[in-house]
């Protein structure tokens, strides 16, 4: 059975940082690209980053410059460093992983980390 498991959320001041971890485990196979999304409150998930497993990123343009999405594809691990926080920031979290399986459809969502950027 695959999992996700997030963590690193949490309540933040304007202008501080967090780091969230996501991990898969329970598959065999590879992993093609990692991403991370986030929903506000009242607003649809979008796309906050992308990492291919080359390494290749993309970021959506409110958190260029300020977030960085890396990767450990030994370990199956995704990270998203965030700095520079501003209150539009928050949102849950959500973890992506899109697997090289044979079966279409094959990718995950983790279950979601709470991003609160208050003062």
């Amino acid at each position: 059975q695959v999992q996700l498991v997030e963590s690193g959320g949490g309540l933040v001041q304007p202008g501080g940082s967090l780091r969230l971890s996501c991990a898969a485990s329970g598959s065999v196979f590879s992993i093609n690209a990692y991403a991370w999304y986030r929903q506000a409150p009242g607003k649809q998930r979008e796309l906050v980053a992308h990492i291919t497993n080359g390494g290749m990123t993309n970021y959506t343009d409110s958190v260029k410059g300020r977030f960085t999405i890396s990767r450990d594809n030994a370990q199956k691990m995704v990270w998203l460093q965030m700095n520079s926080l501003k209150p539009e920031d928050t949102g849950v979290y959500y973890c992506y992983v899109d697997f090289a399986a044979p079966i279409p459809g094959y990718d995950f969502w983790g279950q979601g980390t709470q991003v609160t950027v208050s003062s």
